[in-house]
């Protein structure tokens, strides 16, 4: 049988490679398609010298393969950083439980079964969850940082979230803690009770209120605040216009201050933040605000316990329309305040049933 001819484009071309339409392909090996974006004949270019360019830059990342334990060593000293200190704590956590499972893999070696695969052997599903989407993360930074072309999963797989939580704080509820008697004027009852009547005006999370001080965010026409959680990300700001209801709000939190001279609204006995800047958290607050539901639990008819960030729902809840709530939450994208913030059930009017 006489021998193939070679079409004359391919003469004195490498191994594996051929010039088809217009453009140069390498014929990737069996095996190592995932170093080659998972092709099996890969586009090296229209110009043989795009094509030893492209050809000779996918060899010398190859020869200088990345584990995703050397990912996870750099997103840990140039990312987590930058993030809030409780942020920074479970990133740190979660980085060794991934490294666990996938520190040994190159990034090219990563597809989206091995993703499934992984939340399925997890019986922690909510942290597997969680934990997938800090390896998105650090797949998106190791693009950035010209390890890869491409996200090997990214919008490639569809895992079930968490069921957002659909508790919401009836008026009479409030009005019963409200009404909870305080057995001193300053601190303990009397705080919660103003910080619950902020929240409500305003939706402020929780590190935002604690971190208030009339000295800096009071200003003329109202409250200027900015997201202690966006600042480093869009730094937007919010002014909480000034109303008869806000600024007797301020007005009762001041008053119930065990400091006057305190540079922040909400204060210990020594004056100083409840927010551990440190750690993000605030255990003091916690365990105030702890004391204070146990209270209304025993002494009022409230039965269900309700935490700050039902309060903050509430009020994206009672909001006359979505994008007040989330104008009001400083949420850059209403579609998160609808689906975790809005619980107040759709009211609808029914239909007209059968004419007569």
């Amino acid at each position: 049988m006489a021998k193939k001819r070679r079409n004359q484009e391919n003469r004195g071309l490498p191994k594996r490679w051929r010039f088809v339409h217009g453009c140069y392909y390498y014929s990737v090996p069996p095996g190592q398609e995932s170093k080659w974006d998972g092709k099996k004949t890969f586009n090296l270019g229209k110009t043989l010298p795009d094509a030893y360019r492209v050809w000779a830059a996918r060899i010398e990342r190859g020869e200088k393969t990345v584990t995703l334990a050397a990912l996870f060593e750099r997103y840990a000293l140039e990312v987590i950083p930058t993030k809030a200190p409780k942020s920074q704590t479970e990133n740190v956590r979660q980085l060794k439980i991934l490294t666990e499972a996938f520190g040994s893999a190159s990034l090219s070696d990563v597809r989206p079964v091995h993703i499934y695969q992984y939340v399925d052997a997890r019986s922690a599903k909510v942290a597997a969850r969680r934990e997938i989407m800090l390896l998105s993360h650090a797949f998106t930074k190791a693009i950035e940082w010209g390890l890869i072309d491409n996200h090997p999963f990214k919008g490639q797989i569809r895992l079930q979230g968490e069921k957002p939580r659909d508790r919401y704080v009836e008026d009479w509820e409030v009005i019963e803690a409200l009404s909870l008697p305080a057995p001193q004027k300053r601190g303990g009852v009397a705080v919660v009770q103003a910080y619950i009547k902020l929240k409500l005006l305003t939706g402020l999370a929780r590190g935002d209120l604690l971190r208030l001080q009339p000295g800096v965010h009071f200003q003329k026409d109202g409250i200027l605040v900015q997201r202690h959680k966006t600042a480093k990300s869009t730094g937007k700001r919010t002014l909480y216009e000034w109303t008869p209801e806000l600024r007797a709000a301020v007005d009762e939190a001041t008053r119930a201050r065990p400091l006057d001279i305190a540079p922040f609204l909400f204060c210990n006995r020594k004056g100083q933040s409840y927010m551990n800047e440190e750690t993000g958290t605030a255990d003091g607050w916690d365990s105030l605000w702890q004391r204070f539901m146990e209270r209304v639990l025993t002494e009022t008819k409230v039965t269900e316990r309700f935490t700050e960030h039902d309060l903050r729902a509430k009020c994206a809840s009672d909001a006359d329309s979505l994008e007040q709530a989330r104008a009001l939450l400083t949420h850059a994208d209403s579609r998160t305040t609808a689906r975790i913030y809005r619980r107040k059930p759709e009211r609808v009017r029914p239909g007209k049933g059968i004419g007569k």
